[in-house]
């Protein structure tokens, strides 16, 4: 048996940076550097414990009362014990050690833990298939994809071996590269149909940007939160975990924060076709160019949001308010870039 290493306050004391942030919680010793940034009130908030005791503030009501996830999470990234007798003892470890512990990445999820307490998923096996053979509950279902669980790597979806493994994958960076050239076509077609009318393409392609940010609302709310009208079937439940259920489910996987361009395509197409009929040509090329912009953004917003650290106010405000819409409730809370649909259709998270 591995003997859990003990820390003495003040060498806890010593990590309270963005670099090296480590915190205590009911004698024990975490070390959260990695999920700082991902914290739903952003790392400034988790700084001001940086090297501290946390047990106050995640029970304080006025803060705000930390669910069950994420009290399962916080296991993950425990390195240690506090020794609450010896405070001002010698460090039981060189600065070296200590420097190295503080380096080391935070434990994962206990894969195979998870799955024998949890009879849910296996996230060292395919997760496609065996969400296709699994007998559970719809209930069962929406009560496990939203107690998030971490691991560094891409979980496999459909599995190493499967040719479709890529396309569940996807960087950051691969949307602005499919995308721009699009975004560049129509807008040179806008311009070329509206006889290089810079203006009358801009302001279009400035409505298409704002129109962006109401179908970003639709789809998140009636798409890929069906909940309500999803049937308890496993194919349905299949369908809901690949189009967003994984995200709630994985929610720090990078590779699996931004549409796959194969889904996004998809999803334009009929959006292209209702831009070509409201609107004339060129008109129609700039509002999709713009629109197709807003797509961009947000695509890459959503992604900073969750492993960025903003220094805007606006996104330090949309990333609090998205990652309280994946810890605290996912009923609420369906725009990402703006709140302004949630606020008129009455869906504002709080």
């Amino acid at each position: 048996m591995t003997t859990m290493r003990t820390f003495t306050a003040a060498e806890v004391g010593v990590h309270n940076h963005a670099k090296s942030l480590w915190v205590t919680y009911q004698g024990q010793v975490y070390d959260i550097t990695t999920f700082a940034p991902d914290h739903p009130g952003g790392i400034d908030y988790l700084l001001n414990f940086a090297g501290g005791d946390v047990e106050a503030a995640m029970k304080d009501p006025l803060e705000h009362i930390h669910s069950e996830s994420a009290y399962t999470m916080l296991k993950d990234y425990h390195i240690g014990i506090l020794d609450t007798v010896s405070s001002q003892a010698t460090p039981a470890y060189s600065e070296d050690e200590l420097q190295a512990a503080s380096s080391n990445k935070p434990l994962e999820t206990d894969t195979q833990a998870d799955f024998e307490s949890e009879k849910f998923l296996d996230l060292d096996r395919p997760l496609f298939p065996q969400m296709v053979r699994a007998s559970f509950s719809k209930e069962f279902y929406m009560e496990q994809i939203h107690k998030p669980r971490y691991v560094s790597y891409a979980a496999p979806f459909f599995g190493l071996d499967s040719p479709l493994e890529v396309f569940t994958k996807t960087p950051w960076f691969v949307v602005p590269l499919v995308w721009i050239p699009i975004v560049l076509y129509y807008a040179g077609e806008a311009l070329a149909r509206t006889g290089g009318d810079t203006l009358l393409v801009a302001s279009y392609m400035a409505f298409g940007v704002g129109f962006w940010t109401l179908i970003e609302y639709v789809l998140h709310r009636f798409i890929f939160h069906i909940e309500a009208l999803l049937p308890d079937h496993p194919l349905a439940l299949t369908i809901h975990f690949t189009l967003h259920g994984v995200h709630h489910y994985l929610p720090m996987d990078r590779m699996r924060l931004v549409m796959p361009p194969v889904l996004g395509l998809t999803l334009a197409y009929p959006l292209v076709k209702l831009g070509h009929l409201a609107f004339p040509a060129g008109i129609a090329h700039a509002v999709i160019a713009g629109t197709m912009t807003g797509y961009i953004m947000y695509d890459l917003v959503h992604y900073y949001l969750h492993h960025g650290r903003p220094f805007l106010h606006h996104l330090r405000s949309m990333k609090t308010y998205h990652l309280a819409h994946h810890y605290k409730n996912f009923n609420l809370g369906f725009g990402v870039t703006v709140k302004v649909w949630d606020r008129m259709f009455n869906t504002l998270l709080s």
